[in-house]
């Protein structure tokens, strides 16, 4: 899945099933759907013994298998013939609708008596009062049903039996079922958006990691793969897709599909819709379509993703050494989806942000999201669809995957973007920050560990995607790049159509790696184990007067508390790459806790930088003497090391004083050289760290000499940009360029750099003049749009308001959804606010990040913890639980806490609400302890950090200590 961040592909075909007296059984069922799904919200408060059409609720120590969440182990699916029919108009009871039925084809593997399978807010048929009809194949005869129940807590329809299923024999299971096309963003669900003034509804869906069991009843665990057989039935003028190709064109009753290739259940999809699409060339090998809304393709916003959709899936086909699996690659923008995409397998759906592109109105940013979005779900093909992960325990495996390679894809699609090197800003970087919390978890769980809906949800964090990708690009550095694809090929291949674990990955890396003739100090195993079975990672200290390298668990707090053991001591196998004074030196291991290696040692003017483009997952530091020669190196030929290690320097040195490792001076030292420094990655580092500086003291007296020094740094960066722009008239070739072009707008306006937000506020004010004229570069639209309304009123807020109402174009509707929350009056912020809980004014999957918007602004981020805890019920049940993005909410909101008031309020807001936490928990137990970090943080620091600045604005640079 895509974060925030995905994929899928395949070819279909498709058997039809339908007859007339099925479509009148459908409408029949549609009927009593009001009446029944009151019945499915109820839970129980006694577990008794259950008879047919009962429901009942589980203990909270399990002892019936139906009382568990994982299936047994005693059937196993062949194949699924599923027909569904979506309702895109409300029936008399003002509710949207779908009807259905499904036969799941299925093995005994071992004798039983019981048959349970997955079925969320489904409301059933009863046939002679059970739940289902039972059949064997082949003219065997089938064990009599003697109860079935729903099991609403474990979301499980169970059915006991007179007598046991046979081991070796085959089965049929046929249901027939009502569920509600709700706008939850889950399972088969709806989705609005107005088009031409008429208001549109599509029916769509999202099934990872566990919501396929709310379109039909399914063994819904990544293992129990299985052929499915999709038919949909659906209105005139409107178009059905799903994983495979349909049949003979488009039936205007009903479409039904080829069988899909074996797959998981989570990775079915199905869409009903009038949208548009463009295609390839008739012909091509796959048939590559993009769909979305018919105004966006006659747009030409398609027309971007289908140019590197081909592109990309010939890279991977090349990359992986095995053909694309699949006939066809359908990819779907819709107006609301929870996450950034997801890879169905032939039926790829996405936000619109991530698929569409316009550029007239669409900004560098908004196009290399949709490159590696695009890559991110392409890359699923193969690694996660042909071969898929035994379970969620190893959902890194999966995401933190596809995340790297999404980089090797873009960079292939768009070599000029550097975008193999931009993953140390976009990745890297923001989830060291968080694995440096004792709160964090390891990459990889125990299977018992992650059992309920709520644990896997959990899972999907910038842990399993960023972390993951950083420590899988680690190791392609230490064997090769060739050799990891190697290996990726004989795992692909030896597994294709089955599941893993990623032991087998391992293995496979290892022949790889063995076939190469490559030395490494232990098994791929055994180095890789300390990076993903524990959590965290290490500071490797290198001491340049004796060669002495030694790690330590690197904890942003020191003071926090790990009580989670580690069988590895918190010691990691340490790839060591290092410059000495420019000259790239051999690999070191570090394989203990403290080693010499006398190389390591310099003389009078050498400098040493370890972990060169920040390969490895590790922070370093040295002893005074080198930090003082770096610093040298940087504000006088900062040129001499590379870019990305100019990055990691500052990163490092500002992550090391909030660890008390190093003095702040000396972190704030690192920024020194940044007036002379025109490269976008240093810069965007540089800015990330003084932006945490801005969240613990914009509320107080440092905040003035602070910008002060800002405005020095940031003064010549603006100019450069100014002349290499012809006065901002023209767009800088580099895409990186682009970028830093934001930075220099955005830090200039907000430090008071002269002429700054006159430049801003009167490009907003000629487009208010002229509204169907926006003649703002896209790229510096957000920062622009976010001025203007800081410096303005309820005129501004209104007319930018109004602009996002009637915004065409979701990336543009985005940059406005940012620029509201500037706002410094309270009153349009708490209205704002309001507008996040009603869908009609602002969408739900958009709800959690605009309030992070809001909590933004030191103004908004009071009213934002305000408006949470009193709306927490509301917003739990209707936008949070088992939502991905519930997790970053809390975040966003209390990232500014720095005080015993605020650590009180978080804690009592925790126990107030202990039950209504969700996937959210883990994030409340790392706001408490980023609160906590903060407050020591900022008493230690506050005084020092005031004095530094002043002294810098006026001349006087005190030596930094570490």
């Amino acid at each position: 899945m895509g974060k925030g961040f995905f994929i899928s592909k395949v070819v279909a075909v498709v058997c039809v099933v339908v007859a007339i007296s099925a479509v009148a059984t459908i409408i029949a069922l549609s009927v009593v759907y009001a009446q029944e799904k009151s019945k499915n919200q109820e839970t129980p408060t006694t577990a008794t013994t259950a008879g047919p059409g009962t429901q009942t609720t589980t203990p909270s120590t399990p002892k019936e298998p139906w009382q568990r969440y994982r299936l047994p182990d005693s059937l196993s699916p062949i194949s699924y013939n599923v027909t569904l029919w979506p309702r895109l108009t409300p029936n008399t009871d003002g509710l949207y609708i779908f009807s259905g039925y499904s036969t799941v084809l299925f093995t005994c593997v071992k004798e039983t008596d019981l048959i349970l399978i997955h079925s969320n807010k489904l409301n059933f048929t009863m046939f002679d009062g059970y739940h289902a009809q039972l059949k064997a194949v082949d003219g065997a005869s089938a064990p009599q049903l003697k109860k079935s129940w729903l099991e609403v807590p474990t979301q499980y329809l169970v059915i006991q039996l007179s007598s046991p299923l046979q081991a070796g024999s085959t089965y049929e299971l046929f249901t027939e079922f009502v569920g509600e096309l709700a706008d939850d963003l889950g399972g088969f669900y709806r989705s609005e958006y107005d088009e031409d003034g008429v208001r549109k509804i599509l029916a769509t869906t999202q099934m990872q990691p566990t919501d396929a069991r709310k379109a039909f009843p399914c063994f819904d665990e990544p293992a129990m793969k299985a052929v499915f057989h999709m038919t949909l039935i659906h209105p005139h003028g409107t178009v059905a897709l799903s994983n495979s190709m349909n049949y003979d064109g488009l039936n205007l009753i009903q479409t039904s599909f080829g069988p899909t290739e074996i797959m998981s259940t989570y990775l079915l999809a199905f869409v009903v819709c009038d949208f548009g699409f463009i295609q390839s060339d008739l012909g091509a090998n796959v048939l590559i379509r993009i769909w979305a809304r018919k105004k966006a393709i006659e747009e030409g916003q398609g027309a971007y993703a289908l140019e590197k959709t081909g592109p990309i899936l010939s890279f991977f086909e090349k990359y992986y050494k095995i053909p694309y699996p699949l006939k066809k690659s359908d990819q779907i923008a819709l107006p609301d989806f929870s996450a950034g995409a997801m890879e169905n397998w032939g039926l790829i759906t996405y936000r619109e942000t991530a698929l569409l592109y316009n550029p007239a109105v669409s900004s560098n940013g908004d196009k290399e999201w949709v490159a590696t979005v695009i890559s991110h779900e392409l890359a699923h093909m193969w690694f996660g669809n042909l071969v898929t992960t035994k379970w969620w325990n190893d959902l890194w495996l999966n995401e933190g995957f596809a995340t790297y390679v999404s980089y090797l894809g873009a960079n292939y699609a768009e070599p000029d973007w550097n975008m193999s090197d931009l993953i140390v800003l976009n990745e890297i970087i923001g989830v060291m920050a968080v694995d440096a919390l004792a709160s964090s978890h390891p990459l990889s769980s125990k299977e018992a560990d992650v059992m309920r809906p709520e644990d896997i949800n959990a899972l999907f964090d910038s842990i399993t995607y960023s972390k993951g990708a950083a420590v899988l690009r680690m190791l392609s550095s230490f064997i090769t790049e060739e050799v990891f694809s190697n290996g990726l090929n004989t795992y692909l291949e030896e597994f294709k159509y089955k599941n893993t674990v990623y032991q087998d990955l391992w293995k496979n890396l290892q022949t790889a790696v063995d076939n190469a003739g490559i030395q490494l100090p232990h098994s791929v195993e055994v180095i890789m184990n300390r990076w993903i079975l524990q959590m965290g990672f290490p500071v490797v200290t290198i001491d340049t007067k004796t060669g002495k390298i030694s790690q330590k668990h690197f904890l942003l707090n020191p003071d926090s508390v790990v009580d989670v053991p580690s069988e590895f001591n918190y010691e990691w196998f340490v790839p060591i790459t290092w410059i000495k004074t420019g000259a790239a030196k051999d690999q070191y291991w570090l394989l203990t806790k403290e080693a010499t290696n006398a190389d390591m040692t310099t003389g009078d003017g050498d400098w040493l930088i370890a972990n060169i483009d920040m390969k490895g997952f590790y922070r370093v530091n040295y002893d005074s003497e080198n930090w003082d020669r770096i610093l040298t190196k940087l504000s006088t030929q900062h040129q001499d090391i590379p870019v990305i290690n100019r990055a990691q320097i500052i990163d490092d040195a500002f992550n090391l004083a909030r660890a008390k490792i190093v003095s702040t001076t000396l972190a704030l030292s690192t920024t020194r050289f940044l007036n002379t420094e025109l490269e976008y990655m240093p810069w965007q580092t540089a800015t990330r760290n003084l932006d945490y500086f801005v969240l613990m003291f914009d509320r107080s007296e440092v905040y003035g000499p602070m910008q002060g020094y800002i405005n020095k740094k940031v003064t010549p960066l603006f100019k450069h940009f100014e002349e290499l722009t012809a006065n901002w008239t023209k767009i800088p070739e580099k895409h990186t360029d682009q970028y830093n072009q934001v930075n220099a707008l955005s830090w200039g306006c907000s430090t008071g750099v002269d002429g700054c937000k006159e430049l801003t506020t009167a490009w907003f004010k000629e487009w208010m003049d002229n509204p169907d004229n926006n003649k703002i570069s896209p790229n510096l639209r957000t920062t622009v749009y976010c001025s203007a309304i800081a410096e303005g009123g309820a005129v501004e807020w209104d007319f930018a308001w109004k602009m996002y109402k009637s915004a065409t174009i979701a990336s543009e509707a985005e940059k406005l959804l940012y620029a509201l929350s500037c706002t410094k009056q309270p009153w349009l912020l708490n209205r704002y606010l309001e507008y996040c809980l009603d869908p009609t004014m602002i969408r739900k999957q958009d709800a959690t990040f605009t309030i992070n918007y809001i909590a933004g602004n030191p103004i908004g981020q009071p009213l934002a913890w305000d408006f949470i805890r009193a709306n927490w019920a509301h917003i739990f049940n209707d936008y949070g639980g088992g939502s991905m993005s519930f997790g970053r909410l809390i975040s966003g909101v209390t990232k500014r806490f720095s005080s015993e008031f605020e650590y009180k309020q978080l804690l009592q807001f925790k126990e107030d609400n202990i039950n209504q936490l969700g996937s959210a928990a883990s994030s409340f137990e790392q706001a408490l302890e980023r609160t906590k970090a903060n407050m020591d943080w900022v008493a230690l620091n506050k005084e020092l950090v005031f004095d530094w600045f002043t002294s810098e604005i006026s001349g006087t640079k005190p030596r930094s200590k570490d």
